[in-house]
């Protein structure tokens, strides 16, 4: 809807789509409790926001203006409803949606304020959300948005795909992207541990990237690749109660076979090229395990290697936690919690509640009942949600004692 208005009313008229579709929501809301939900609420919501334009730019035409490129179109009753009905339409909104996310990568901001714009204006998240994707604090959060809107609207135009900076603005459409999925898988949020439909939405816009010819690269297909394995496991990640399942526990015939042999293809087809992304690693990673029956027959020694690889092309605190925690696999438990402590920004994973219970799992291994319940408790306190929350007080139970 954003990506729609946008087209119509010009960028340097943001603020004014994002309150026509916040109208709409607010009408939603108002109208469905008393009428009930439609039975196509998507193309309810698209209605409203088209009709609402249409109202904005009959009424403001002569005292503002609008997208440059519509030119005199927006000026008569005779082109005005065409032109709108045309930017509603589902293939002009899928290459709006890819315009809009080209032009929040404008290169006045850092990559990271043109990926939190992405995640806020094209992907609904709020500060809050885009925080625990960087571990970062809202306030930053809160101000590289502002910064970033005020940029966008000064471009007066949307950014055209067949501009030379199109390579250059790749990077942060891709990692958007890999946010957004992350943010469905491992779920942040306080509504649920697993939103598969943020997961569904990721894998579709990644998709729509690789039909673009420019953006079709080795790279585009690593991070599919990685999707996909990642999303063949969510069948398993959520028990029939509604709880967690860790990789430990997860029944692995419930693993989606499409989405795995679609995702080991595209990692073979990202293979093309010198280059080696993040996202070749971590798809890599995700491969090895796909290619285990279990836990204990998964090739740890190729997982740690990959994780160092990981390591020197994109350092992170929870790429250092993932590793540390394979290293455990590997060689024990006291090794893994040595790896733990050793972790160099460890305070950015303060709020995170699994770096505790990857502590508290290795003091349960290595013998530490109590140590491990000091950890699981700090875990349950960090807990984002009430799935999170049940999964990490189960894990405290196993520790015996009060």
């Amino acid at each position: 809807m954003v990506a729609a208005l946008t087209r119509i009313f010009g960028v340097h008229n943001l603020a004014l789509a994002e309150d026509v579709v916040q109208d709409a929501f607010c009408r939603a809301l108002e109208l469905w409790k008393v009428r009930g939900m439609p039975e196509n609420p998507s193309a309810w919501l698209m209605a409203t926001a088209k009709n609402r334009a249409l109202d904005i730019v009959r009424r403001e035409r002569t005292a503002r203006t609008f997208a440059p490129e519509m030119g005199r179109l927006l000026e008569t009753e005779w082109t005005i409803t065409p032109l709108v009905d045309e930017a509603f339409a589902a293939h002009a909104i899928h290459a709006e949606q890819l315009r809009m996310m080209f032009s929040c990568c404008d290169p006045r901001l850092s990559e990271e304020a043109q990926v939190a714009l992405i995640l806020n204006i094209l992907c609904g998240f709020g500060a809050a959300e885009i925080a625990s994707a960087f571990l970062s604090g809202r306030a930053a959060i809160e101000k590289r948005i502002s910064r970033g809107k005020k940029v966008l609207a000064s471009s007066r135009r949307l950014f055209d795909l067949a501009d030379v900076e199109f390579a250059s603005r790749l990077s942060a459409v891709r990692r958007a992207r890999y946010l957004l999925f992350n943010e469905g898988y491992h779920g942040a949020s306080g509504e649920a541990a697993v939103r598969a439909e943020l997961c569904g939405e990721a894998m579709r816009l990644t998709a729509q990237l690789r039909e673009y010819p420019a953006a079709a690269t080795p790279a585009t297909d690593a991070l599919a690749a990685l999707m996909c394995l990642h999303a063949a496991r969510l069948p398993a990640r959520i028990d029939s109660a509604g709880d967690l399942n860790s990789l430990a526990h997860q029944d692995r015939s419930r693993w989606d076979a499409g989405l795995l042999a679609e995702g080991l293809a595209l990692l073979e087809r990202s293979a093309a090229g010198p280059e080696l992304t993040s996202y070749h690693l971590e798809a890599a990673i995700a491969a090895a395990h796909a290619s285990a029956r279990s836990v204990a027959e998964t090739d740890w020694e190729s997982i740690v290697a990959l994780y160092d690889r990981l390591t020197d092309v994109a350092p992170s605190p929870v790429v250092a936690l993932n590793r540390a925690i394979a290293i455990a696999e590997r060689d024990g438990a006291e090794r893994g919690l040595a790896e733990l402590h050793a972790i160099v920004e460890r305070a950015r994973l303060s709020s995170y509640p699994f770096y505790p219970a990857a502590v508290g799992e290795l003091e349960l291994r290595r013998g530490n009942p109590e140590g491990a319940r000091e950890h699981f408790r700090a875990a349950v306190g960090l807990a984002r949600n009430a799935t999170e929350r049940r999964f990490l007080e189960k894990r405290l139970r196993c520790c015996g004692g009060p």
